[in-house]
């Protein structure tokens, strides 16, 4: 448990007190840890964080782009090498996102419906796509150009072997060799109106097992606020492989969506079941 309190944190960083709750009441930094009586602790930490903060908005970056970027850097801190990031990422923001094992055949189930009913339905969504390997992508390619169509943006991440051929509104990213997100399968619509995103690592030693049978660790969810972190997460990593589209969209996912109503939520919950059952039974 921390042992600085708000006062404290203050003092160290020269941010007032009534700043650092905006900060955490509009986009979630810093996250104190809560004493039994509900008061804010604070570690040395933190208040690295938060000067981090300070130091990208004073070299002129939005305020919420630089909260954004520290607090995804910071939630991947950690990630051994070529463990998956994004993954990575979500899993300590949005502990309360449940991972379930799941076949790759159900993986391609879930994606598809996400596709189908959120990016193809959803009022230009910003996309983002993690194949692996390029030959996984050749096989959904005619269905992602179709969604990029209707997208504001879209972005392709995988192993390509050479330049890809340039696709309108999509931005190709190549994943270098030691790239953690080649272990990873990414679907994440950011949307207003239909959110969502699925994210899943590949478990290691199946060199052996069949194709559709391969087996990952998922997390899901159509929770506003996972699904941005998720898009800024992509969007972080396309910055960090030197891609020049990925700035504008983070200055896009800067801002935090609205909560989203507890019965969507609550559906949610209802379906990861139903994903879980279907899954054992395939």
């Amino acid at each position: 448990m921390g042992s600085l309190t708000i006062g404290d944190l203050a003092r160290r960083t020269g941010v007032a007190p009534a700043t650092l709750r905006v900060w955490e009441s509009r986009h979630g930094f810093p996250r104190p840890r809560r004493r039994d009586s509900g008061h804010r602790r604070y570690d040395e930490h933190d208040v690295e964080l938060v000067t981090q903060v300070l130091r990208r908005r004073d070299s002129g970056m939005r305020l919420e782009v630089a909260i954004a970027g520290v607090a995804l850097a910071d939630a991947a801190t950690g990630t051994p090498p070529g463990a998956p990031l994004v993954y990575a990422a979500m899993r300590r923001l949005h502990s309360n996102l449940q991972p379930q094992r799941l076949k790759k055949s159900t993986l391609l189930a879930v994606s598809w419906a996400i596709e189908d009913e959120c990016c193809s339905r959803a009022e230009q969504p910003i996309i983002f796509g993690g194949f692996q390997k390029e030959h996984y992508y050749r096989a959904a390619e005619e269905r992602w150009t179709e969604l990029a169509r209707i997208a504001r943006s879209t972005m392709v991440f995988a192993a390509f072997s050479q330049d890809p051929d340039p696709v309108e509104r999509t931005t190709m990213v190549d994943l270098p060799e030691d790239a953690p997100m080649r272990r990873e399968w990414v679907v994440v619509c950011d949307a207003p109106d239909y959110p969502a995103m699925l994210i899943a690592w590949e478990l290691p030693g199946q060199s052996t097992v069949p194709d559709r049978l391969r087996l990952f660790e998922a997390i899901w969810t159509v929770e506003p606020g996972a699904v941005r972190d998720a898009a800024r997460a992509c969007a972080q990593t396309a910055q960090q492989l030197d891609h020049p589209e990925a700035a504008p969209l983070l200055y896009e996912l800067a801002d935090n969506p609205p909560r989203p109503p507890m019965a969507l939520l609550q559906a949610a919950s209802l379906i990861n079941r139903v994903v879980a059952y279907v899954d054992r039974a395939r």
